[in-house]
């Protein structure tokens, strides 16, 4: 008995991994970062080039003040951009969650 079962959970975990594999051989249509970059909307490039100018700065002449105008506008840019792209991101383990709950509810 404990001999198939280990079976079985072998030839179940095979199924699971193997089309993964399969589909990672594969090669797909590759989107270059500069082609993504043209996609976004006009406003995003804009917060995207103020946030590149604000890492390139050099922060170490500034005063304590200074620094913290420079954290603010970088969490409202931040947050801007996180209204701009939208979407709900979820992980794997929530989706599994929610389809047993489903499971059991129904």
């Amino acid at each position: 008995m404990k001999n198939l079962t280990l079976s079985a959970i072998a030839v179940l975990l095979f199924f699971v991994v193997a089309p993964s594999q399969l589909k990672a051989a594969s090669p797909t249509e590759r989107i270059s970062v500069t082609e993504a970059k043209t996609l976004v909307e006009p406003r995003a490039t804009v917060l995207q080039a103020r946030l590149d100018e604000l890492k390139a700065m050099d922060k170490s002449d500034m005063s304590f003040s200074e620094k913290r105008q420079l954290r603010k506008e970088t969490r409202s840019i931040k947050k801007e951009m996180a209204q701009i792209n939208g979407g709900v991101y979820l992980s794997v383990g929530a989706i599994i969650i929610i389809v047993l709950l489903l499971i059991l509810i129904l």
